[in-house]
């Protein structure tokens, strides 16, 4: 449990496997900004670690069997990975599920404005910010832009060092003297979150011409008119690859490690699985930061279909008709499940919000939340004592280093994640994941020994089969 410190475990191989770790998750925090492109990398990893795009098979009327490992894809942006086994579906599945969106400023359909010769892209915040955060700080344009012949064409403007960045203005402090006596919730307004995106004017040109020039850029940089932008998605996203942190190394600081650190140990463990005798699932989605909401949240029906079309597809059961229905209901009830998501690391300089002796700390290994939501439990998946008893002995035998938290002291605030919404169906589910500093702002910090550990401990989840 939270007694002692991980790095002081450990052996110099060990070390060795952690930073090659964390240097694989550098690399995926970096190509994946958006759930778009976190889609994109888990589809390619996923296919040379041998999976099979499951839509294919569905369409030629093939079979799956034991052994055979799909994937599935919702609209580019939630992906399900199923590594079969031996063990007839209807006896349950381990499933790691984790989302991929994260808070970050999305560009609204009609966007492109200019005043006193500066041009803006007017946004929309997504998820839950500190909206003082987001400004001062170099930005980047990450998503898709789709035309009206059908293509898509993929944008990605501040990321390599040869690129241009985009940024929010703010207020100097020698003018700000009302703005700083403001609530912090409203220091900036969100309709004041508009990037600036040019300030040179387009010669010969009569009318916005600051305008006129960066429609211009996208014309000869991509063929896209002002038009196309009411059917793109475009993310604003903090600029810059993700860096190690500390004098010594020992953290990650990057943008959007909520939720894709649990995303990247559990993809990751996930691919090392080999033959089975439980099914393992690593189920990673959108929307989370937002409610779980529409098609590709996790309370759209995605997972639940995919999962009926595998049963039909499954060569288990001799080729008789089973009732369908059934089995998936029985199949999701006899599933096991850790809803891999972050948790509040314990901030020294922030206390007071914090019950210690329940909180996560960082560098103690994975985190167990048995319950999120706020004050009275509102809104959570609350696991019960003979699972969290079973993962003990799971964890104890493999040993990972792990603890137990709460998301601060009880009616200061809370959180929720997909827990409370695959416990519908009956399965067993806890939250776990990493313990995160600066959870929601545009750079977080972890620690690579929990990263490590909770890698360790998703292995040994997927791997329980009794």
């Amino acid at each position: 449990m939270k007694d002692k410190n991980a790095w002081t475990t450990y052996t110099a191989k060990q070390v060795r496997e952690l930073e090659t770790l964390c240097s694989d998750y550098r690399t995926f925090l970096d190509e994946g900004k958006t759930e778009r492109e976190c889609v994109k990398k888990v589809i390619a990893d996923a296919e040379a670690a041998g999976y099979k795009d499951f839509a294919g098979i569905i369409e030629k009327g093939g079979k799956v069997k034991a052994g055979d490992k799909v994937y599935a894809v919702c609209m580019n942006k939630t992906v399900a990975l199923f590594n079969i086994g031996t063990d007839p579906l209807e006896k349950g599945m381990n499933i790691l599920g984790a989302h991929i969106d994260s808070p970050r400023m999305d560009v609204k359909q009609n966007p492109l404005y200019e005043d006193t010769e500066v041009a803006y892209l007017d946004t929309h915040y997504y998820g839950g910010i500190k909206k003082y955060q987001w400004v001062t700080i170099p930005l980047a344009i990450h998503g898709v832009v789709a035309m009206k012949d059908g293509s898509l064409k993929e944008i990605c403007i501040g990321e390599d060092e040869k690129d241009p960045v985009v940024f929010v203005s703010d207020l100097l402090i020698h003018l700000a003297a009302k703005q700083m006596n403001k609530k912090a919730s409203v220091v900036i307004e969100g309709e004041d979150l508009d990037v600036i995106v040019g300030s040179k004017p387009l010669k010969n040109e009569d009318k916005d011409a600051v305008k006129a020039s960066v429609l211009k850029i996208l014309k000869d940089g991509y063929g896209i008119e002002e038009d196309d932008l009411w059917s793109a998605e475009l993310e604003i996203v903090p600029a810059g690859k993700a860096r190690d942190a500390g004098l010594d190394r020992s953290m990650i600081m990057a943008y959007g490690q909520d939720d894709r650190i649990c995303a990247f140990t559990a993809l990751t463990s996930m691919l090392q699985t080999g033959k089975m005798k439980r099914t393992a699932c690593c189920l990673l989605v959108d929307k989370e930061e937002i409610g779980s909401v529409g098609a590709t949240g996790m309370q759209s029906r995605f997972f639940e279909n995919t999962v009926a079309e595998l049963i039909e597809a499954m060569d288990a059961y001799d080729g008789k008709i089973k009732n369908t229905e059934l089995a998936l209901r029985r199949t999701l009830a006899s599933s096991r499940m850790l809803s891999s998501d972050v948790s509040a690391a314990f901030d020294p300089l922030y206390a007071a919000k914090f019950d210690k002796k329940n909180a996560a700390m960082m560098g103690k290994g994975m985190v167990f939340n048995k319950f999120t939501g706020a004050r009275g439990k509102a809104g959570s998946n609350d696991a019960n004592a003979e699972y969290l008893g079973r993962l003990r002995k799971v964890l104890n035998d493999k040993k990972v280093i792990f603890q137990s938290a709460e998301i601060g002291k009880v009616d200061e605030g809370g959180g929720g994640t997909i827990a409370y919404i695959m416990s519908l169906y009956g399965m067993n589910v806890v939250d776990s994941g990493v313990a995160v500093l600066n959870m929601h702002a545009p750079y977080e910090v972890s620690s690579k020994a929990d990263i490590y550990e909770t890698k360790k401990g998703y292995d040994a989840f997927l791997t329980d089969e009794d």
